[in-house]
């Protein structure tokens, strides 16, 4: 059942449905019981403005913790007691390949993003996506999501992930310090957010390539000012990409 987003309702002493709804407690306990299902979160949050700020605050939220306890925790450790961006965002991210429309960040890719079952994130991999003067910042990315046989485009993979901090990392102050700009029209597809270029600030590192499995000259991402990275790249065949991976 598709459910009509509204935004009027503020859940005031005259709005209808604060008639016999369920408290937070409740709901808490239903959504545990449902072991936090996506799709019923965000049917949820479409109710109206009181469930979406309860799925923003506290449903997405042990989402996150269940879906990637170990990653969520580290997130968490500098003393923050929330992500940059939100709850919601994160969420998303962690189970929905953004894909790209044609004239999009990506240019002539048209593939259209989709929900993703399970994804494996590695604080280890995000290192091969930082230059050597900013491998100190923590950037957990997922493995790529494989669209085969694009036509021109060959085998195409796109990948995403979060920084821990992002405000305080050293990619942040070098984008500024590099005067990068960000995209014209595009935003971030998980919280709406401005993007910067990393290949146009020059900051896309050998090592990514090698990490992902891609063409040297094939890889492109960008980082929102929440970040939030995704990224896309043109896959080697799997014999070359076994070969690039013990290069690097």
């Amino acid at each position: 059942m598709i459910l009509t987003k509204q935004y009027r309702c503020i859940h005031s002493a005259s709005c209808h449905c604060t008639k016999g709804h369920l408290s937070e407690d409740v709901i808490f306990l239903v959504f545990q019981r449902l072991n936090w299902n996506p799709k019923m979160i965000a049917a949820l949050s479409c109710v109206c403005k009181w469930f979406d700020d309860l799925a923003k605050r506290v449903l997405w939220k042990e989402f996150c913790r269940t879906r990637a306890p170990k990653m969520m925790l580290d997130l968490q450790s500098s003393g923050s007691h929330n992500v940059d961006g939100n709850w919601r965002a994160l969420g998303k991210l962690l189970i929905y390949c953004s894909g790209c429309k044609k004239g999009g960040l990506f240019n002539g890719i048209s593939i259209p993003g989709h929900f993703v079952y399970r994804t494996r994130f590695s604080r280890t991999s995000g290192k091969s996506f930082l230059l050597p003067q900013c491998r100190t910042d923590v950037l957990y990315v997922s493995d790529p999501c494989e669209h085969l046989d694009q036509a021109e485009e060959g085998d195409v993979g796109f990948f995403r992930g979060v920084f821990k901090s992002f405000s305080m990392s050293k990619v942040r102050k070098m984008l500024i310090k590099r005067e990068a700009h960000f995209h014209p029209t595009e935003v971030c597809p998980y919280c709406k957010a401005k993007l910067w270029n990393m290949l146009q600030a020059k900051m896309i590192p050998q090592s990514a390539s090698c990490r992902v499995g891609a063409y040297e000259d094939c890889i492109e991402y960008y980082v929102c000012l929440n970040g939030h990275m995704l990224g896309v790249c043109t896959l080697l065949p799997l014999s070359d990409s076994e070969e690039a991976s013990e290069l690097e």
